[in-house]
């Protein structure tokens, strides 16, 4: 049986349960293993007078924290009768948790003073929940979302891990917050981005951050999102968010997104940024408007597309391959078909939106329908097709039906999004830039006919075109 014994935080705060087992374990010949030496509790030790090893070289073989836990564990393991000496509290050891897990919890744990707890005392925490967590191994509890304030970061023990912590907690908080940093159980406030300016750093070291208020924060959540949207909806909110439906706003959606790719086709950052907020507003504004009337939450919205984004990829996920990205969607469009319970794939062309944009449903409706073997050989074949349906759009035209004329070119532009489809092109982006480029020609020719003294409404077809060429071939050399 090993005995795992907490010396506390500083000499004298061993239990007397504790000494008793050290000095009968002395009696009985059990070896004594300590930790570290570095520690203040380890005066204790001193005084005691008692036989033991410092597991100090451990830490200098070990190449991080969690090689460091399962390397002492593996060393204190080695006698099954010793006694291992930690500072703090044994419970919140990481060597212990390791030498738990390797023992399959067979050992008798001796608590004492918590280093956490005698941390948030130097710290004067407002409440009494917090969160601690070492700073070797602050990365991973960041990405795993487990860092929340009022926050502990301990084993601060060299400047380059005080630096590593400042970045990361910086980002997440804002590097202009004020913190306090803690060595030998003294807290001196001091703004974050100082992390790694203090003139020492020891086993001791510690920073500690306090819950903010919302209007102080510097950096913010999802959740700090949310609760500014359900502040806004409250009766004492905003007169305009509160009276708000999901159907009266549901536009601002299609408003944002095209906002977004406007930005994106500008390849302006900041105007990004900005329009992938308003993106996510939307979303939390709809999500707190549901959780009013009980429908779904925010938590749910965030679950859902997890269990999609995890359940479609099962080629990432699962056991299913895909060696490239046809493969990879063709994997989607199956677990979607089954997650949706599509048994035909008339079912799935028909859960393409009807709000989209014409030729990006075009394009959906044709590509699904591929799904299902009904295609186009080639694009020499859809070519072939479209020339019929404009053969058939003129003769409704001459004919002098119009309503058969304007069936005709819904025809002529689903027959040319196919041949844009088997193509590879993306039939709304094409258009869209098209418009674009006339409009910068449009745009043009007329400053060139302006220029030349025209009267633009009286041009010609012929003079119209040939300004039209200018332009194209002047913005072509720009």
């Amino acid at each position: 049986m090993i005995t795992v014994i907490g010396l506390g935080v500083e000499k004298g705060d061993l239990t007397r349960r504790g000494e008793e087992v050290i000095l009968q374990a002395v009696k009985e010949g059990r070896p004594i293993f300590v930790r570290t030496a570095n520690t203040r509790s380890y005066q204790t030790v001193v005084e005691l007078g008692v036989p033991h090893t410092a597991l100090d070289y451990v830490y200098e073989r070990s190449r991080n924290f969690a090689t460091l836990a399962k390397n002492l564990a593996k060393e204190v393991a080695s006698n099954e009768n010793s006694v291992y000496l930690v500072d703090g509290a044994a419970t919140e050891d990481n060597s212990v948790k390791a030498l738990q897990k390797r023992l399959r919890g067979k050992i008798e744990l001796i608590d004492g003073v918590s280093k956490t707890t005698a941390l948030v005392r130097a710290a004067n925490f407002v409440g009494c929940s917090y969160t601690a967590v070492s700073a070797y191994e602050l990365p991973e509890k960041a990405q795993a979302g487990q860092l929340s304030l009022p926050l502990i970061v301990y084993d601060l023990d060299d400047v380059a891990l005080a630096g590593d912590t400042k970045l990361l907690l910086g980002d997440l908080f804002g590097e202009e917050s004020s913190v306090k940093y803690i060595i030998g159980g003294h807290a001196t406030e001091i703004p974050l981005y100082e992390l790694d300016w203090q003139k020492g750093y020891d086993y001791t070291s510690a920073v500690a951050i306090e819950e903010r208020e919302l209007l102080k924060k510097e950096r913010f959540t999802l959740e700090d999102l949310k609760e500014i949207v359900v502040r806004l909806r409250r009766p004492d909110g905003c007169p305009w968010d509160r009276v708000q439906t999901p159907d009266s706003i549901k536009m601002s959606v299609v408003e944002e997104a095209y906002e977004l790719v406007d930005a994106i086709d500008c390849d302006d950052d900041d105007k990004i940024l900005e329009e992938a907020g308003d993106i996510l507003l939307q979303t939390v504004f709809h999500a707190v408007m549901k959780e009013e009337t009980g429908a779904f939450n925010l938590t749910d919205v965030l679950t859902g597309i997890c269990q999609k984004l995890i359940t479609r990829h099962t080629h990432v996920f699962g056991d299913d391959k895909a060696q490239d990205g046809e493969a990879a969607l063709s994997v989607w469009e199956k677990n979607k078909m089954t997650e949706k319970h599509q048994v035909t794939y008339a079912d799935a062309v028909n859960d393409v939106p009807k709000c989209f944009p014409s030729a990006l449903r075009a394009q959906k409706i044709g590509k699904r329908a591929a799904k299902a073997g009904m295609d186009f050989a080639s694009v020499e074949a859809a070519e072939v097709r479209l020339q019929e349906e404009i053969q058939e759009f003129l003769q409704a035209y001459h004919n002098g039906n119009e309503v058969e004329t304007e069936k005709e070119l819904g025809d002529v532009l689903f027959a040319a999004v196919n041949v844009g489809r088997k193509a590879g092109c993306d039939a709304e982006k094409a258009l869209k830039e098209s418009a674009e480029r006339f409009a910068k020609r449009f745009t043009e020719a007329e400053k060139l006919a302006l220029a030349d003294g025209k009267v633009v409404t009286e041009l010609s077809e012929n003079e119209w075109d040939v300004y039209y060429v200018k332009a194209k071939e002047y913005l072509l050399k720009k």
